[in-house]
């Protein structure tokens, strides 16, 4: 059995499904379509499931600050992965999809790589498993390959492929005609209707020998900033850091700008089951599964009277009620509501444009602050005070720290903390609490087996996050 090894690219912005993916914890990390995120979903979807089809465990490509967050979730499913690579800098996916090829080629010249985008939502795991094995008999004819999803309506939202024939029913792959950029509502009508277009996924296999040498015809510039980047990568707690100095020189450019749009050797695998990017709420709307009136509710949400729409509540602290509503999406969270026409839904980046332009932290700040150790969030900050809720994962520990500024008192609610100040250690249990002088040492640790929770209140003339000295810390952070 041929194995292929999965590239999740794990980077974006979060802008379309705002508020509840953000710059700093995109769509992918949150549980959207059930319990699991679409990360999650992504990262099973490629594992070996007796279709036919075999993997190896995956490398993952994403950045600093989300890295933690990757391992976390992938050991939540029981996933180990193969290597993550971290990106400096967001230089789009050309450089990334190269990073990903060069460092498996340098491990196995024969590697097989199949490159997705970690949000994406891909209900029948057989159905894609058996494209991928029609995609397999085109790489081992030195094709490059990519997935056409097969049109459900007259998407404008999305780039085309256009097959050079039809495509049977087989599902063989087909011959790539070119590229089509994002049509307007008629020319994506005409598509749908002449059969042999389909919807670009930006999923891609092939031999990592055939991609690098489509690099070096198409898009050479990029090879040795990339390979440098890969040679001087550090690894750190078993992150592979790229290198930012070379990277930094590679251009920020697509893999379909730079390789794909040039190649000769690029063949195409219809793909008729259902798909979606959820590239906006009318699409979560879309496959949530409307009811009778076409209304898609979730968490804390109610509606009275209304048709076409979606209202979701995020938030156990907040309910949506909707009365009368027709095409309305409205989406709840702790800091930040949206209520907009549902056929505006590619438009929910004005708002987040609009936000950042008032200086709004909802813009891009997650409510829940995602760290190594677990999590924190704010319930009141006022004028020299400030309230949280913070969670540690059992056995994490945060860094042994110091503040110029503040004091703190923590009283655990949940388990039981382990706190260091200066030189005391003791244990403190559920309903206990403790007090930190403003500039003592110390440090919170969760010594248990079941996540603890504590809630602390600071005080003092400032509470900002960057108030912090790290004399030690386990995920290398001082």
């Amino acid at each position: 059995m041929t194995h292929i090894i999965p590239v999740l690219l794990c980077g974006g912005s979060g802008t379309r499904l705002w508020p509840l993916s953000r710059k700093s914890y995109p769509k992918q990390f949150v549980p959207l379509m059930g319990e699991e995120t679409l990360f999650q979903a992504s990262a099973k979807r490629l594992t070996d499931q007796g279709h036919g089809v075999g993997f190896t465990a995956p490398m993952v490509l994403t950045n600093s600050d989300f890295r933690f967050i990757v391992t976390e979730q992938l050991q939540a499913i029981g996933i180990d992965p193969g290597a993550i690579l971290i990106e400096p800098e967001g230089r789009n996916t050309a450089p990334a999809v190269l990073a990903a090829a060069l460092n498996a080629h340098a491990q196995d010249p024969e590697a097989i790589l199949l490159v997705a985008p970690s949000d994406h939502v891909v209900p029948d795991v057989a159905a894609f498993h058996a494209a991928l094995n029609q995609g397999l008999q085109a790489v081992a004819e030195g094709q490059l390959v990519t997935f056409g999803i097969t049109p459900t309506h007259p998407e404008t939202a999305y780039g085309y492929l256009e097959l050079a024939e039809m495509p049977e029913a087989t599902g063989r792959p087909v011959r790539l005609k070119q590229f089509v950029e994002k049509p307007d509502a008629l020319r994506a009508s005409d598509m749908l209707a002449a059969g042999n277009f389909k919807w670009n996924a930006g999923i891609f296999l092939f031999a990592a020998n055939d991609i690098i040498a489509a690099f070096q015809a198409h898009a050479a510039k990029l090879m040795e900033p990339v390979q440098a980047a890969l040679d001087q990568a550090q690894t750190d707690l078993g992150f592979l850091r790229l290198a930012p100095n070379p990277w930094s020189k590679a251009d920020d450019i697509s893999v379909d700008y730079a390789v794909m749009e040039h190649a000769q050797n690029l063949s195409v695998v219809p793909f008729d089951a259902a798909w979606s990017d959820l590239g906006g709420w009318d699409a979560v709307w879309r496959e949530a599964g409307p009811d009778e009136n076409g209304v898609v509710t979730s968490g804390e949400a109610t509606a009275i009277d209304c048709t076409d729409s979606l209202l979701r509540s995020d938030s156990d602290r907040l309910e949506v009620v909707g009365i009368g509503l027709d095409g309305i999406m409205a989406v709840a969270m702790n800091d930040a509501v949206l209520v907009a026409d549902k056929s505006r839904a590619q438009d929910v980046k004005l708002a987040v444009a609009a936000l950042k332009e008032k200086g709004a932290a909802q813009a891009t700040a997650f409510p829940k602050d995602h760290r190594p150790w677990g999590w924190f969030e704010s319930l009141v900050v006022g004028d020299r005070f400030q309230v949280k809720r913070i969670l540690v994962h059992p056995g994490a520990s945060l860094s042994l720290q110091s503040h110029f500024h503040r004091s703190e008192h923590w009283i655990v609610v949940e388990g039981t903390a382990r706190v260091t100040i200066d030189d005391e250690v003791k244990l403190v249990t559920e309903n206990q609490s403790v007090y930190l002088p403003l500039g003592c040492v110390h440090r919170m640790e969760n010594p248990g087996k079941v996540p603890m929770v504590l809630i602390e209140v600071q005080t003092g003339a400032y509470v900002g996050e960057d108030d912090i000295v790290r004399y030690e810390d386990v995920y290398a952070r001082t």
